[in-house]
């Protein structure tokens, strides 16, 4: 022990020991032995000038409390009193004395008959603004700007004074306690791993429609919905190349949507970044050939899964919490559609669907209508199958192009049933030649031929008025 120390330098290696800093130095611990003995005083100092404003020669639990909380220092809790506190000495071995706490006697028949508290009074509260606009107002709530530079007077300094910095300083075994506590049961931790596990299974079918059955309808999940979509959006980002993936994650969040137990609505900002991933990403699975049994590539199938979703999100009940939803996922496609650079066909084939559902009639109208010119030359190396390597890719391009399209009479359709009361007309007729070129001065070449083909007058009609309709 240094002389002239009263704090015992052996208390500062059982502390540093806990936080896992071993064989610290005699010149440190000496330092920190100092350092110590003067935070202290200077608390008790503060304290005892408390002591001497209320006129009392006994120091009290509170005269700390309001000492530490002068210094900017978080007070202790627990050990409020009104009256003194009375140590008991037990020796534990030779010259080691143990100091403890008496607790006070208190007979059981005077506690019995003693008057009850007054009833507290009822629990208020007060609501103030801690910033507006990032600057924290100067009101009496919140603590004024000298104040902030003093909390800083206490508090230890160093490595050892963060247990997750303790590794910096060479300790080893240091064990690092999570910051948040886990409020899982294990229950909900199981039930989370199975169905995770059962989502991701290729080769069982019946698993897995048990285990999205079961968030389908499932009560008491409310505790498990941060983590599915934590779980989507990690899945999403690191299987790209995978469309079962992607399928399960989208099938996933659709069992969530379904559930009516569960509240979604604060989550749908965090639901949309991976729906819109799977909706109008670049590349997404191993490759663009055509599946044997449809006539486009598999990927659009995940596409127009993501562009069902992203309607449901922006049904009435979520658009709600969220009004600027729709306008934002419109104005996000929009920009998609009319990249400065040129996109791969199925970001546009996502990109038209999304928008179409999205924003309706009215959407396409405004949106899609007057934006169709800038696709022409896209679709026509597309339709032509242009830097193909071979046969196989050609025809595969030129199946994205036509899906292409495809989507995009589809939303054509949507203002012509509007213009027509929710009908299609079904009969065609023959477009002359200045309807034809009145019509490809308005969308493009590639989709004015289609439209005049079709030779639907109501989808004509909807092309040609959209201008008046604005």
């Amino acid at each position: 022990m240094s002389s002239g120390s009263v704090w015992n330098p052996e208390n500062i290696r059982d502390v540093a020991e806990s936080v896992g800093i071993n064989n610290l130095g005699t010149d440190v611990v000496d330092h920190l032995t100092r350092d110590v003995e003067f935070r202290i005083a200077q608390v008790l100092e503060e304290a005892l000038k408390f002591m001497r404003h209320a006129k009392r020669t006994t120091l009290f639990t509170q005269d700390v409390s309001q000492a530490l909380r002068s210094l900017g220092v978080e007070p202790l809790y627990g050990y409020e009193s009104t009256r003194p506190l009375r140590f008991g000495e037990a020796s534990i071995g030779p010259g080691q004395p143990l100091y403890y706490v008496e607790d006070e006697e208190v007979d059981f028949e005077k506690l019995i008959n003693a008057p009850l508290p007054k009833v507290p009074r009822d629990v208020t509260f007060t609501a103030h603004w801690l910033a507006v606009e990032g600057v924290q107002p100067t009101i009496p709530q919140n603590p004024a700007p000298a104040d902030s530079s003093r909390n800083t007077d206490l508090i230890p300094k160093g490595t050892g004074a963060n247990p997750h910095m303790a590794a910096t300083a060479g300790a080893d075994n240091v064990s690092v306690k999570p910051l948040v506590k886990h409020i899982l049961s294990k229950e909900l931790q199981l039930y989370f791993d199975h169905v995770c596990s059962a989502v991701l299974d290729e080769n069982n079918e019946e698993y897995r429609n048990a285990a999205l059955g079961s968030l389908r309808s499932d009560p008491g999940l409310h505790q498990l919905v941060p983590y599915f979509i934590h779980f989507v959006a990690e899945k999403v980002t690191h299987n790209l190349k995978s469309l079962f993936t992607l399928t399960q994650m989208l099938h996933l969040v659709s069992s969530l949507l379904d559930n009516p137990n569960l509240h979604m609505a604060p989550y749908i900002a965090s639901i949309v970044p991976p729906v819109l991933t799977c909706l109008v990403g670049k590349r997404l699975g191993p490759s663009a050939s055509t599946s044997p049994s449809t006539s486009h590539p598999p990927h659009y199938d995940l596409r127009n899964f993501a562009s069902s979703l992203l309607l449901v999100l922006t049904r009435k009940d979520y658009a709600e919490a969220t009004p600027t939803l729709k306008p934002r996922l419109a104005r996000t496609l929009l920009k998609t559609l009319l990249a400065p650079t040129a996109q791969p066909l199925g970001t546009y084939y996502g990109a038209i669907r999304g928008l179409c559902g999205v924003a309706g009639a009215e959407g396409v109208r405004a949106l899609l209508i007057p934006n169709l010119k800038a696709l022409d030359e896209t679709l026509r190396e597309g339709l032509a199958g242009a830097e193909a390597s071979s046969d196989e890719a050609r025809k595969a391009k030129r199946a994205e192009a036509e899906a292409v399209l495809a989507a995009v009479i589809e939303g054509l359709a949507l203002v012509e049933k509007d213009n027509l009361g929710g009908h299609v007309a079904e009969d065609e007729m023959d477009v002359d030649d200045a309807g034809k070129a009145a019509v490809v001065d308005k969308v493009g070449e590639i989709v004015g031929e289609k439209i005049s083909e079709l030779g639907r007058p109501g989808l004509i009609n909807a092309v040609l008025e959209s201008d008046d309709a604005l």
